[in-house]
């Protein structure tokens, strides 16, 4: 059997998982990590994207991860987030009406800096959660 650690997710949903897990793996301010047991310690940024964890049995789930802090300490890991969605529990209508409405805004001639940034933002935590339904 694979060595295993504890993982804790909380969104401001609540505790969305609280279990012993093989890897979790997400996307950081530094790019994508994974987390293994016997990681040394880490506080860091969590960003926008997938989130894949591979439970002690071996199963993996995902989720749309959306912007946080992914905490590695004394063999505890805890990511504590903004936004997780399981990618089994995602509307797929819903993120692609999101999308489409991002990107209708994006495309209108008369967008000013503030409104592009925050229709970027919409538009990619869409595609995220496009992403992560593709990857149940």
């Amino acid at each position: 059997m694979a060595n295993t650690f504890h993982l804790q997710v909380v969104s401001v949903d609540g505790l969305e998982f609280d279990d012993s897990v093989i890897s979790v793996s997400c996307r950081c301010a530094d790019g994508d990590r994974a987390i293994m047991a016997g990681h040394t310690n880490l506080v860091t940024a969590v960003g926008m994207g997938l989130a894949k964890i591979v439970l002690a049995d071996g199963t993996e789930k995902t989720a749309a991860c959306i912007g946080g802090m992914l905490s590695v300490m004394n063999g505890e890991c805890r990511l504590i987030v903004t936004t997780w969605e399981w990618s089994d529990e995602i509307n797929l209508d819903r993120a692609q009406n999101a999308k489409k409405r991002a990107e209708e805004r994006l495309a209108e001639a008369d967008i000013s800096e503030k409104e592009y940034r925050i229709a970027m933002a919409k538009l990619n935590r869409a595609l995220v959660r496009i992403n992560a339904i593709g990857y149940k």
